[in-house]
């Protein structure tokens, strides 16, 4: 059965190409004669470009409901959804993505590449060609990241290295997918299909800031970072510890009885937050902060972003952050 899998290309790395020692964009009209491999590969293949190809760097609200509102209106006529975005800001956009597609039922495959198309040893080929392969095998039902022979859940991924092409990992979530001779796809951490009725939210607040706290960190700094946001990721130490200092718990206090709802996420690249296990965390239960669990930092700002724009009050925006919305924390 041949698959309608649409590509989508934001920016980055992975579609530029050299001439005479110099990048320019990659023409995706000539996808099929740059890579006579995809004609095997079972597959009807459209692209578009979102309006302004940007380096990833420069990714904002405005690109997300542009990404979003394209796999809306494409919806019916696709199969899968391929997009092709700079690798620095994927995990931010994979989780966000994560939460506006909800109860999606195709699967959504962001790659990107360490180096650009037109180079010898660039791994976009292969990034590409599998991501396709994966988007259309009716097998994954989510917004996923592929790079590097891994399948990995969008809200779970963090982009670990600059340097080399195994640049991404999931550290509190196993990957969903490793690609070696054949795709081996390990199914009891897929997400299951949804039968609700797929739902598209576009509405995103940037009403947030991440607070990450260092041994002698000043009172003014916590301060005007509590003071320019409603969401507050606050990046703590271990399990979830923070200094015991009665200034630093008091203007905590002070910022969540104005309304700020603030998340406890770790600084560890893997764990979790675990609130009142030790006394330094204790302090930050009793006066509201939230725990983030595993959350990566990724997922619980966009989280963060998206139940804003989205609940109606704080008091609903607190709820709904200690609970399991996408497969974005463990429990």
């Amino acid at each position: 059965m041949i698959r309608n899998i649409l590509l989508i290309y934001t920016g980055g790395t992975i579609g530029m190409i050299k001439n005479n020692n110099t990048l320019s964009p990659f023409n995706f009209d000539k996808l099929h004669s740059a890579f006579p491999e995809l004609k095997d590969c079972g597959s009807s293949l459209s692209h578009i470009t979102i309006s302004k190809p940007i380096d990833s760097s420069n990714m904002n609200i405005d690109q997300w409901i542009e990404l979003a509102n394209s796999i809306n209106k494409n919806y019916n006529q696709y199969d899968g959804f391929v997009i092709l975005h700079g690798s620095d800001t994927m995990a931010y956009t994979a989780s966000m993505l994560s939460f506006m597609l909800e109860n999606i039922s195709k699967p959504v495959i962001l790659t990107g590449s360490q180096l650009p198309i037109g180079i010898k040893r660039t791994d976009a080929k292969e990034n590409l060609i599998t991501s396709i392969e994966i988007a259309a095998s009716n097998i994954i039902k989510e917004v996923c990241v592929y790079f590097e022979y891994k399948l990995y859940r969008g809200n779970r991924v963090v982009k670990i290295n600059a340097d080399n092409f195994d640049a991404f990992q999931s550290p509190n979530y196993p990957i969903l997918a490793q690609a070696g001779v054949k795709i081996k796809y390990k199914k009891q951490y897929l997400s299951p299909q949804s039968s609700a009725t797929f739902n598209v939210h576009t509405k995103i607040s940037n009403d947030v800031a991440i607070l990450k706290i260092f041994p002698s960190i000043k009172k003014e700094v916590v301060i005007a970072i509590l003071n320019s946001a409603t969401g507050i990721i606050l990046e703590t130490f271990g399990s979830g510890n923070a200094t015991t200092e009665g200034w630093f718990i008091l203007e905590l206090e002070k910022g969540i009885k104005k309304g700020k709802i603030i998340i406890n996420i770790s600084q560890c690249l893997s764990g979790s937050v675990n609130q009142g296990h030790y006394q330094t965390s204790k302090n930050l239960e009793k006066i509201g902060v939230l725990s983030g669990h595993d959350m990566t930092t990724e997922a619980a700002l966009t989280k963060l972003m998206f139940l804003l724009a989205n609940k109606s009050n704080n008091i609903s925006v607190r709820e709904k952050i200690e609970i399991n919305l996408r497969g974005e924390m463990t429990i």
